[in-house]
């Protein structure tokens, strides 16, 4: 299937992302928020993103305004999607809300057009199961932030069709992604062998091993990564992290992805990371 229209719904930190790559590779995208507000935010955080690239000559100003003219925004789902060949979701990660979205979606869509979830550890599977076309369903996992890191997890559910697949691999070239396909298991690859290490790293400073700038000095020093876990940890949230972790756990039922407890108390207290202003580190 050739996708020439794509829509997006939610326009936070991933969703926003996402418009800006599709829009930024001449695909006409329709961003779909719940208020105008909401969408006015979206458009705001793309145009400073787009200026930023700008300013260090990846992209000239004729690109920055072509960009943001491919994208139009809506607050009405089903006027938002009814065009789209490929309608990418991404909403907070709540099995419920995502599926009362994609429920929405598949009656207000044509019956050619792709689904996919940008969801970072929920079975596509189990997505899939509450629209009437399973095999045009597909994962389409996204990374943080997302006009800069080059990956795009493609998941495929029980049913999802090699028709499908081939579409949203193209589609995903086309954007300059780089698509690597994994099969629908909880965490996926990526999360499936990131969080572990997270969760590891936090039962370090919860039973008094060191401290989170020792662990991270440590895996950044000693491990070569560009980030260490802990900040990292919230620079994605820390409720993300949690979340994941319990699909990992009730997903597998194996104790060697249970929380850690420091986890827990901390998004808890409401510390998450960046997003609140304080984590394992204070943030401005």
């Amino acid at each position: 299937m050739d996708i020439k229209k794509v829509a997006v719904i939610g326009g936070g930190t991933m969703g926003n992302g996402i418009a800006h790559v599709f829009a930024m590779n001449e695909i006409p995208v329709h961003l779909v928020e719940t208020s105008q507000e909401l969408a006015d935010k979206a458009l705001a955080t793309i145009e400073k993103n787009l200026e930023r690239m700008v300013e260090k000559a990846k992209i000239d100003s004729v690109q920055k305004i072509e960009t943001l003219d491919n994208i139009k925004t809506y607050t009405n789902l089903v006027k938002g999607v009814e065009e789209a060949d490929l309608v990418v979701e991404a909403v907070p990660e709540v099995l419920d809300l995502k599926k009362e979205v994609f429920q929405k979606v598949d009656e207000a869509v044509s019956e050619d057009t792709i689904l996919a979830s940008n969801t970072s550890s929920i079975s596509i599977t189990k997505l899939a199961a509450v629209t009437g076309r399973p095999d045009r369903f597909i994962g389409m996992h996204f990374f943080n932030p997302v006009p800069i890191m080059t990956l795009v997890e493609l998941v495929k559910g029980l049913e999802t069709s090699s028709e499908t697949f081939e579409s949203v691999e193209q589609i995903s070239k086309l954007i300059d992604k780089t698509p690597v396909e994994a099969e629908d298991s909880p965490g996926f690859v990526s999360n499936r062998v990131l969080m572990p290490m997270i969760n590891e790293a936090i039962f370090c400073v919860h039973e008094g091993v060191a401290e989170p700038e020792d662990v991270d000095t440590v895996m950044k020093l000693g491990m070569n990564h560009p980030m260490g876990p802990l900040r990292l940890a919230d620079f994605i949230g820390l409720d993300v992290c949690l979340d994941i972790m319990e699909v990992l756990y009730d997903g597998f039922k194996d104790p060697k992805y249970r929380p850690c407890p420091l986890l827990v108390k901390m998004v808890n207290a409401g510390k998450l990371g960046n997003k609140t202003g304080e984590g394992f580190y204070v943030y401005d």
